[in-house]
């Protein structure tokens, strides 16, 4: 099984919606996805009311979901690892063991734009469109990573 981990800085904004995403794009038979966050300052809690509210009018429910840290285990358990941002790529390296760990790490939208470093910017202090453009960009990046892994 191919098992893939999203992440951002709090896992209530992007990473749910990146988690949702992929999740309804791939075979959950061989392909497992998950969420966490570099800060456990959210642990427990359900996403954003705005990324649960994007997901479901693109027909998603990310409501199954709970905010949980980033650990260094997770290099152990996950194939792939794609974070939001420079922050958050930063946050995640540092907990590597070695350079096999480094190399799971990938901004998501590289996957789209490679070698761009472009980051998904985070929308928790904008308005409810800032959550829909998060969603398009997402939604981009995760069919062309299913296309990757199929």
């Amino acid at each position: 099984m191919i098992k893939i981990l999203m992440v951002c800085l709090g896992n209530i904004c992007r990473s749910p919606l990146a988690e949702g995403i992929l999740k309804s794009k791939v075979n959950s038979n061989r392909i497992e996805v998950d969420s966490a966050g570099t800060s456990d300052s959210h642990e427990g809690e359900l996403p954003d009311f705005r990324s649960i509210e994007v997901a479901q009018e693109h027909g998603l429910d990310i409501t199954n979901q709970r905010s949980r840290p980033f650990k260094r285990e997770d290099f152990d358990k996950f194939d792939y690892i794609y974070v939001m941002d420079q922050s958050n790529y930063s946050n995640v390296v540092k907990l590597a063991s070695n350079e096999s760990d480094i190399n799971k790490v990938k901004l998501i939208l590289n996957e789209l734009l490679p070698e761009e470093n472009q980051e998904v910017p985070d929308p928790y202090y904008g308005g409810a469109s800032g959550f829909e453009n998060v969603y398009q960009m997402l939604d981009k990046a995760c069919q062309v990573i299913v296309k990757k892994i199929n």
